[in-house]
């Protein structure tokens, strides 16, 4: 089953997951309505250009539900309207810390994104679908993020999000 966004991809819609799944690692429910309902500032990585992309379409349904969305990419592009920056690192230098650093990047890819949004002090990482490292989520953890790792909050939102 999949979460179908209007005018752009979809993203599979959150199941049970794995028995054992440490909730501090994975996110529960009340953690995801809890930054649903309350995070404003999206740092999404990997959000470029290019609309068939899962980052484009679940940053631009962050942005319809009122979010500022700021697009990493190593390529910096502007994307939905909003400035883009190379590194999380640029964007927080100016824009300040975001409430979630959302990475759209390969699990083998992703702990130097989670390190990079602890030394700027966000508030809490998400790491979407099939992107999973338990070690870098317990180093954000550790450090006083809240995590969530392998759900989408464009999936998510229908049945956890502040209109929900």
């Amino acid at each position: 089953m999949r979460c179908a966004m209007t005018d752009g991809p979809s993203c599979p819609l959150p199941g049970q997951g794995p028995v054992g799944r440490d909730p501090d690692l994975y996110g529960d429910d009340d953690l995801v309505a809890e930054l649903l309902a309350d995070a404003q500032t999206w740092f999404v990585v990997g959000l470029s250009q290019n609309r068939v992309r899962a980052a484009y379409g679940v940053a631009e349904f962050l942005q319809r539900q009122g979010r500022l969305i700021t697009a990493i990419h190593p390529k910096a592009e502007d994307v939905l309207d909003s400035r883009g920056f190379a590194t999380v690192e640029q964007a927080a230098a100016l824009l300040g810390a975001p409430d979630v650093v959302d990475c759209f990047v390969r699990s083998e890819l992703v702990g130097p994104v989670v390190d990079s949004a602890i030394a700027v002090g966000a508030k809490a990482v998400w790491l979407q679908y099939d992107v999973i490292d338990e070690a870098a989520a317990r180093r954000a953890r550790d450090a006083g993020l809240s995590v969530v790792m392998d759900r989408c909050p464009a999936a998510d939102w229908p049945r956890l999000g502040p209109a929900a």
